[in-house]
């Protein structure tokens, strides 16, 4: 038994040294290569969005119990929807940038690091707090993460075309 499972052993290794492993690439961890930033940008105008509608809703100056609990509850389900979508922009920020952008996407972008900790911030200021200015500046920084997105596919598709033949 220990003949076989030296000799299975063996075989894996030479294997391996002649294989050498490829790079893979992916928004997960299977790696399944899918990659977009209109998730953040679209949970980022979800962000603006449920601001602009808590900023519109009036208070009802009614004592009426029935009024003040369906503005009760309008308020409560803005602020779920606002802070469930600042977290999801989070996360599609963050995947871009721990799983699509490398090494090599530096050299494009410099500041690609203070651009996602900005946007971070962002995400997070806007779960603390109902603020147009906030809301606007997230929607911004997530646009500009997807055009760094896109100008990389962009190149990496260029790439891949290589020299065109005339």
């Amino acid at each position: 038994m220990s003949s076989l499972v030296s000799a299975l052993k063996h075989l894996g290794e030479s294997i391996e040294r002649k294989r050498s492993p490829r790079v893979a690439h992916a928004h997960c961890d299977i790696p399944c290569g899918i990659y977009n930033s209109f998730p953040a940008i679209q949970a980022a105008q979800t962000v603006q969005k449920m601001v602009a509608r808590l900023t519109d809703l009036k208070e009802p100056t009614a004592r009426d119990s029935q009024v003040m609990l369906e503005y009760l509850n309008a308020v409560a389900r803005h602020v779920q929807v606002k802070e469930e979508h600042a977290q999801l922009c989070k996360k599609e920020i963050l995947i871009l940038w721990t799983d699509y952008f490398k090494r090599e996407h530096l050299a494009m972008f410099p500041d690609l690091h203070e651009k996602v900790w900005t946007a971070a911030k962002l995400c997070s200021k806007n779960k603390q707090s109902v603020d147009s200015k906030a809301a606007s500046d997230l929607l911004e920084a997530a646009h500009e993460i997807g055009h760094m997105w896109e100008k990389a596919e962009a190149a990496k598709a260029a790439a891949a075309e290589g020299p065109r033949r005339r």
